[in-house]
């Protein structure tokens, strides 16, 4: 065996399998609130540019992952809403569960290698689900992140693309800070793209798409979430601390835009640079606006051309605009804020951060 066929055999231990239709896509129970547009954007993907079935479920409900976190849902219980929402998957016929949320992402894994290693456990669950709801316990074929779905499909969504990760000005590929979030890949590595040392699944999106990834010092630093680091007021400052840290150490690389596969992650980094501007005047870019955080569904619709405010990438704190015209898209300013039946909506009133 030669080196090149070697460091195949080892990359391809850091593979994981992923459904190629009939998927079982369940919902974040909160990202809608601040990214709204991002799971529609998949489903839209999915369903018309790659022509995948994807079925949804009314009766879904949330994980209850964020009070499973702060110890407020023991772990029976959440096993038990887990047992639930698997034999939904099985009753709509599909064996591929795709959770939106790295949360929920690791709120399963954690829960299926539980049952493989605890029988006795599982057996238990698949009582309580039948004394609950009358339902029988099924487990999903593959388990995949959304993010795992875009990353398999990226190819087919680079030969679709309208717009290249590109500086249209320069040609020059767009410097993208790529963000794992920790439920993903740290938690329980053999079901993440790439594993904990190597996670793939945003690079390969955005290098299949003409950017170039940002090495920098705190790549794997956490974004500052942590749930009790910001659930409990009086750790916000550190959940804030914890961002600051990571902006300060991209800063000199002069990112044009950060993409994260976690909706808490995503939210953080967008909000608590807004926060830091506004506390100290303290933008990590070169403009002074702060650095522009998009979701991996964002990243692709762009790619794809849907407009940016179908979207949902008003909703930003940090504006997009400067990426936008980096990469040529077009977009009318005047409809950022249209409502339903183009009705104008308040225009929150423009922020700029006074640098030093």
């Amino acid at each position: 065996m030669n080196q090149i066929e070697g460091k195949q055999k080892i990359w391809a231990e850091y593979q994981k399998e992923i459904g190629d239709d009939n998927f079982f896509f369940v919902r974040s129970c909160i990202r809608q609130s601040f990214f709204p547009g991002s799971e529609q954007t998949f489903l839209k993907i999915m369903r018309e540019y790659l022509g995948k079935r994807v079925i949804e479920d009314y009766r879904h409900t949330t994980c209850t992952g964020i009070g499973y976190h702060s110890d407020i849902v023991k772990l029976p219980t959440i096993e038990t809403v887990v047992a639930r929402h698997f034999s939904l998957m099985a009753e709509n016929g599909c064996e591929n569960y795709v959770p939106s949320c790295v949360t929920s992402f690791g709120i399963y894994s954690e829960i299926l290698d539980t049952w493989e290693h605890f029988p006795d456990e599982k057996e238990r669950i698949a009582q309580f689900l039948k004394e609950a709801t009358g339902r029988t316990l099924a487990t999903p074929k593959n388990l995949a992140h959304t993010s795992d779905i875009i990353y398999k499909f990226r190819n087919e969504i680079a030969a679709k693309a309208k717009f290249k990760l590109v500086n249209k000005k320069t040609g020059q590929p767009l410097k993208v800070v790529e963000h794992i979030g920790c439920h993903y890949s740290k938690m329980f590595a053999k079901r993440s793209q790439g594993g904990q040392e190597f996670p793939h699944v945003l690079v390969g999106m955005i290098e299949a798409w003409g950017g170039e990834v940002i090495d920098y010092p705190e790549r794997r630093h956490c974004c500052g979430f942590g749930f009790r680091q910001y659930l409990v007021m009086a750790n916000r400052g550190y959940s804030v601390a914890n961002s600051y840290k990571k902006f300060e150490s991209m800063e000199p690389y002069h990112p044009d835009f950060i993409v994260a596969n976690c909706p808490g992650c995503a939210m953080f980094m967008d909000k608590w640079q807004y926060t830091i501007g506004s506390m100290e005047g303290r933008t990590f870019d070169q403009e002074g606006k702060g650095i522009p955080v998009l979701t991996y569904e964002e990243m692709a619709g762009l790619v794809l051309g849907i407009d940016p405010w179908e979207l949902g990438m008003q909703m930003h704190q940090i504006p997009v605009e400067t990426l936008l015209d980096k990469m040529g898209v077009d977009y009318d300013p005047d409809k950022k804020f249209l409502g339903f039946n183009d009705e104008q909506l308040p225009k929150p009133p423009e922020i700029v951060f006074q640098r030093d």
